[in-house]
């Protein structure tokens, strides 16, 4: 490879991964406004998505194509920079999705203040589960990118499933609590929409690593590694 593309393609990577850092702490903080009754979090959360990572995901894409209409990559690179264009649309589809995250947590304390924060006891019992899995899922996505790790990849894909039935299982949970309390469905509607939320960064991690994948060893393996 020669060494003028390698420096760029480096500095390209350092950018992906400083974008993947911002949207985890974005998606950690999301979570945690509303685990936590916090609406400032969540307000925070909405504008780092408007102010850092929508700028990022313009910057990294005008970034890949400069190097691509400059050197014409074949091979290696060029899989590697078709790849980074795949994920940065993914990358920041997540960040949208903290930051609808955010939102929802928003929607919920302006409905009702203190209904929102007599609900304390019901939301850490059935999102920190959901929470954790999906944010290792994401950790490991962005270890997977920056190692080109195919096995910690394919460990990623497998583990959608388990977030699909935490959401189912948050699903049968808030509409057995709306059967005996109707008065709640609003409220509880919302909180089924995170999950959703939840589910779909899940779904993105999954389509990174597949990318990770295909950047890796040349194989396009959509379609065929979960059972969702």
């Amino acid at each position: 490879m020669p060494r003028l593309i390698q420096k760029e393609i480096d500095k390209l990577k350092a950018h992906a991964v400083q974008m993947g850092t911002i949207i985890e702490e974005n998606l950690q903080q999301a979570v945690k406004s509303l685990l936590d009754k916090d609406p400032e979090l969540a307000r925070q959360a909405i504008r780092t998505d408007k102010e850092e990572i929508d700028r990022l995901e313009i910057g990294l894409e005008e970034e890949c194509l400069r190097i691509m209409a400059l050197h014409q990559p074949v091979a290696s690179d060029l899989r590697f920079l078709v790849t980074v264009l795949k994920i940065n649309n993914d990358l920041e589809r997540i960040g949208d999705l903290a930051a609808k995250i955010a939102d929802k947590v928003l929607l919920l304390y302006e409905m009702n203040p203190a209904a929102f924060s007599s609900q304390a006891m019901l939301m850490p019992a059935i999102f920190s589960g959901m929470h954790e899995k999906t944010l290792w899922m994401y950790k490991k996505t962005m270890d997977a990118f920056v190692n080109e790790d195919t096995d910690l990849a394919y460990r990623v894909c497998i583990t959608d499933d388990e977030v699909d039935e935490a959401k189912q299982a948050i699903r049968h949970e808030l509409e057995e609590i709306i059967t005996a309390n109707p008065a709640q469905h609003v409220y509880l509607a919302k909180l089924l929409g995170i999950a959703r939320s939840m589910e779909r960064i899940a779904d993105h991690c999954t389509s990174i690593c597949e990318d990770i994948i295909y950047m890796a060893q040349g194989r396009i393996v959509r379609h065929g590694l979960t059972g969702g």
